[in-house]
């Protein structure tokens, strides 16, 4: 599946980033469900929380329960922002609004049913011609019910990952972030986000090998809290993002 990179730029430029107080912008897709439930459905009475036994941390879009469940609320009440509903959009509003990787402008592969999604972003290779999946993003579905959105909540890595710190930890600073990578004359790059905006960053390490190990220590630039995204990304060879992974790590 193609989604349209006039429709991302269009509706990311209109939008802005996800501010702090965890209210969503609209994301990269012009498609929306068929159907929403009724403006009069009551909210479910379960938990509106990913399962807590899989320690999933919220990372995109929404910055916490609260504002997961306010926008289920208002979609029920008017239809707001129906792309919630669709796990390859928020995908790609990650890695193009959030994460900012403007070349991302594909969706690759799809995998996982009702309630998670293994959701592949990419671009077309000028070389080839062919799609190149940059990153599997994990995404799970917030809360109960047919109107439950989605939410990024970390990556499927094989040739760059994050292995350090560890997924859920508490965020210590100076940060040191590590993982391993396969690739040859790479250029790693770190960024650790909030939905509030940049935290630290670190660019740029080389690296290179069969599955070498790779570490970089990222200053604290702002001091904000909630669930952080830590992305690391190599490119430069035939687009300026050819891979990236990331995990999350609460402030």
């Amino acid at each position: 599946m193609r989604l349209s990179l006039r429709i991302v730029t269009v509706l990311l430029a209109a939008a802005g980033v996800l501010a702090a107080c965890g209210g969503p912008d609209p994301a990269p897709t012009g498609s929306a469900p068929s159907a929403s439930p009724a403006a009069d459905q009551p909210l479910p009475t379960a938990p509106l929380t990913p399962d807590p036994a899989t320690g999933h941390l919220m990372l995109w879009p929404f910055a916490d329960v609260a504002a997961a469940q306010a926008w289920q609320q208002a979609h029920r009440d008017g239809g707001s922002q129906p792309w919630h509903l669709d796990a390859e959009a928020t995908a790609l509003g990650f890695a193009q609004g959030y994460l900012g990787f403007a070349e991302i402008d594909q969706v690759t592969s799809t995998e996982g049913g009702d309630a998670e999604a293994w959701i592949g972003v990419g671009y077309t290779s000028p070389d080839s011609g062919r799609q190149v999946t940059v990153a599997v993003l994990h995404l799970v579905r917030v809360g109960t019910g047919e109107d439950a959105p989605w939410e990024v909540v970390g990556s499927r890595d094989e040739y760059l990952t994050v292995e350090t710190p560890a997924y859920g930890a508490a965020a210590t600073w100076p940060m040191t972030v590590g993982g391993m990578i396969t690739g040859v004359d790479e250029s790693l790059h770190v960024r650790v986000l909030s939905p509030a905006g940049p935290v630290g960053e670190f660019c740029c390490a080389p690296a290179g090998g069969e599955k070498s190990p790779w570490q970089v220590t990222v200053p604290r630039q702002a001091e904000r809290g909630g669930d952080l995204t830590v992305v690391v990304w190599t490119g430069g060879h035939v687009a300026d993002v050819e891979r990236f992974a990331i995990t999350g790590v609460r402030g």
